[in-house]
Parts: structure tokens; sequence; C-alpha cells
């Protein structure tokens, strides 16, 4: 069971990680807290090897480069919405009629967008934050050693990541890829792609057609 919480703690700090980039500006804060863990710079090869976090100071690099990139990516020249993606007419739906606000509501998950840098409940990074919620669950249960509970937690995420995340978000990440300005946000939209892609993995062989390994 030591392995299995493990492994939820490292999902758990990936969701927080990657929904935390996508949802909003990097501070001062963060970016000291990014590069001082090494396990985390791992993840970030190209920003490891980028000369202006060495030359600049942390408040620079965010005015001069981050933030200009992240202003472009998701505010002005993309879009991180998914029904951008999945609608045929490719309007952002705002409303209550929004197919994950109902999910949202379903879980007790409330949405503020104004913290999200949002417009709409379906950004990448509050989808993102959904998922780390829905881990965080699962691995309370799995310490009350509630097995049903941590089953049934973990096919919610298998089905979110399935008829949503995964529906559109690789699209989005490629997209950055393509545009992004600096290695930061390169390797975040790379990070989070195989992330999800090896999660959805994960879950699915966690919960097969018998039931789940948890119960098993």
């Amino acid at each position: 069971m030591n392995d299995i919480l493990t492994k939820q703690l490292a999902r758990i700090n990936l969701y927080a990680l990657i929904s935390r980039i996508m949802m909003k500006e990097v501070d001062e804060d963060f970016l000291r807290k990014f590069e001082s863990d090494e396990m985390i710079l791992s993840f970030f090869p190209n920003y490891q090897q980028w000369e202006k976090p060495r030359e600049l100071s942390k408040k620079d690099l965010i005015e001069r480069f981050l933030d200009v990139d992240f202003t472009n990516l998701f505010v002005l020249h993309l879009i991180p919405y998914e029904s951008f993606y999945m609608r045929d007419d490719q309007m952002l739906e705002t409303g209550g009629a929004n197919p994950v606000v109902q999910i949202y509501n379903a879980y007790d998950f409330r949405v503020q967008l104004d913290k999200a840098r949002s417009v709409s409940p379906d950004h990448i990074g509050i989808e993102l934050e959904f998922m780390y919620m829905l881990a965080s669950s699962e691995y309370k249960a799995l310490e009350n050693e509630d097995y049903d509970a941590a089953c049934q937690i973990a096919r919610i995420e298998r089905d979110f990541l399935r008829d949503h995340l995964l529906q559109w978000a690789p699209m989005f990440l490629q997209n950055i890829k393509a545009e992004a300005g600096t290695p930061f946000y390169y390797d975040a939209a790379s990070l989070t792609l195989e992330f999800m892609l090896s999660d959805y993995e994960y879950l699915n062989d966690l919960i097969t057609s018998e039931g789940c390994r948890y119960t098993a």
C-alpha cells in the first residue's frame, strides 16, 4: 500500500504543478520553489539549459519573458478552452450549460474564474485542477482504506480524462509547443501532454473490465 500511496502523491503533485502553470502567470515565489526542486526541474530540460534564468533576476525574467509568453499563448493567440475545440461553431460555452460545469457541480468542485484568468469553466487549467481535486480525494480514501470509494473516484478520473481533457487538450498543447516563445512553456506543454497520456494508461489499467485492482 505504501507504493500505491507514493504513486498517488506523485500524481497529486504533478496535477497541482501543471494546473497552476496553465491557469495563470507565474510569480517570483512560484519560480523560487520551482527552481529549488530538482525533481520538478528534471521535467523541464530545455528550461535548465536556458541562459536567461542565470542572467536575469526573477522579476525581470517574469516581466520580460514569462508573462509575455503566457499572454501570447493563453490570452491572445491560442484558445485554452474545451468548448472552442469541441463545438462545431467554435464558440465558448461560458454558462451553466457547459458540460463540465455539470460534472464539477456533481462533485462539489467550485470554479473561481478570476483566479484562473479564465472566462469559461472549461479552461485547461481548471480541468487539470479538477483532476488534482479528484486525485487528492482518491488519496484520502486510500489512506482510510476505503478502497471502494478510491475505485469510484479513479473511475471518475479515467472517464474525465477520456471524455474531456484527452479529446482536445493534446491539440492545444501541441499548439503551445509550436508557438512557445520560452523553454518554460514548451517544457510545461510537453510535461502536461505526456503526463495526461500516461495517467490515462495508469487509470485504465487500474480499472479493468473485471473490476478495480484496489479491491481485487
